[in-house]
């Protein structure tokens, strides 16, 4: 029988009930499949680490790093390691380039999510998903 590994969702709820400014500005954009219908969840535990954002279909975590980021750099530097050898890609933005460059940001995601697995919407969806580039048309 496979080991079975509750996950700390009580920490996980209190992380995402105590996000930053910058954190929930974020996920204004990244939920609800916002991000050419990626699915993103918030403060995700894989292994000991818990990941600001995580769309699993694409293996793709985001991290954002506040203004003790530099206190914490050995850590976050292990938990990048970590997480590409179990084979996600990371992604770091500042808390500064979310308020003051976010359409910088979500290209990045984008250009990101790219190149990683397409998700996998229902067929119920299909006629409604659109791709990014046919939303910033259709702005």
């Amino acid at each position: 029988m496979p080991d079975f590994s509750a996950r700390n969702t009580d920490r996980a709820k209190e992380l995402r009930n105590s996000a930053t400014p910058p954190e929930k500005r974020l996920w204004l954009h990244l939920r609800n499949r916002n991000q050419a219908g990626h699915k993103f969840s918030r403060q995700m535990p894989i292994g000991p680490y818990f990941c600001d954002f995580l769309c699993r279909a694409s293996k793709l975590v985001i991290e954002v790093d506040g203004q003790g980021h530099d206190q914490t750099f050995a850590h976050d530097t292990r938990r990048t390691v970590f997480l590409q050898n179990a084979g996600y890609q990371v992604i770091r933005f500042s808390n500064l380039q979310i308020m003051n460059e976010l359409e910088d940001v979500l290209k990045t995601i984008e250009l990101a999510l790219a190149g990683r697995p397409t998700p996998n919407p229902s067929r119920k969806r299909e006629g409604r998903m659109e791709t990014a580039r046919q939303q910033r048309e259709n702005v």
